[in-house]
């Protein structure tokens, strides 16, 4: 199986990185190199742009990709949206100047937009029933409204800072978009996908949580496992040496609830607390 992944941008680095929390370590790697085994025999790696690798999907060069949804959409292909990745979040919103007479998606109307993105904006338009131009550029989508060469544009933003330096106002919210790991049809049910798919939504799920230990008085049990929000509840073991008045306790909490189940344990009596980082949860 083939895993088309992006060669670099600013979703190459977390993609790597899932890729080696889930166990798919990549082996001999070098700058410019377009292949890469794992260390699992039936898994390689396809190095390629971003905007590239539905394409790829599409076409049989890989198997599965993971890159942005808003990649996806905008190439057209009929692939299957197998997990949300979580990382790479953005917003493709429909923009015009701050100061000009665009204040809601109808106003559009009749006028000419400018994008990277033109399938999804004609989708849009063609949803909201407004007939405008679409105009495709390449690139600094934020400075042809200056240049006269459109009155809105619609493009990616994460944080709205290139958007406000430009002077451009978001009028409306195109799509929501993250990475995704997507598969073609005829392999999205394949025992390896749904095995790959599996070991990154492990990664996913231990991302915010915590794994709690610790010693606790046999008596205080309840207390304790009224505290603990873990996952189906804790697991209780008996100390070892012989020390019947204690038993140890093991429990998956939320990292936000950390800080206050800490000091709710030692309050009923919990001690010798140690908490660590989860690599991966399979639920």
């Amino acid at each position: 199986m083939r895993i088309a992944v992006p060669n670099k941008g600013r979703l190459h680095e977390p993609t790597i990185e899932l890729l080696e929390r889930a166990g798919l370590h990549i082996e001999n790697t070098a700058d410019r190199q377009l292949y890469a085994d794992t260390v699992d025999p039936d898994v390689s790696v396809l190095f390629a742009r971003a905007a590239d690798i539905p394409e790829y999907v599409a076409d049989g060069a890989a198997d599965v990709g993971i890159t942005g949804l808003d990649q996806a959409r905008e190439s057209g292909h009929d692939l299957v949206d197998l997990l949300d990745l979580a990382y790479g979040r953005c917003r493709l919103v429909l923009a015009a100047p701050e100061d000009g007479d665009i204040n809601e998606p109808a106003d559009v109307a009749g006028l000419t937009v400018a994008t990277e993105f033109p399938r999804i904006t004609r989708e849009y338009f063609d949803r909201e029933g407004i007939d405008c131009e679409v105009v495709e550029v390449t690139g600094a989508t934020e400075l042809t409204p200056h240049v006269d060469m459109a009155d809105a544009i619609v493009d990616i933003t994460s944080t709205g800072t290139t958007l406000q330096v430009n002077r451009l106002a978001v009028v409306d919210e195109v799509l929501a978009s993250s990475v995704r790991l997507f598969a073609r049809p005829d392999v999205a049910d394949d025992g390896k996908v749904q095995q790959v798919a599996t070991a990154f939504e492990s990664v996913i799920a231990a991302e915010d949580k915590r794994y709690l230990m610790m010693n606790a008085p046999r008596d205080a049990l309840a207390d304790v496992k009224e505290v603990l929000p873990g996952l189906g509840g804790p697991t209780v073991m008996d100390v070892a040496d012989g020390d019947t008045e204690h038993v140890a306790v093991h429990a998956v909490v939320d990292e936000r609830a950390v800080f206050k189940v800490i000091d709710d344990l030692k309050r009923v009596g919990a001690s010798d607390i140690l908490v660590t980082e989860i690599e991966r949860l399979v639920e």
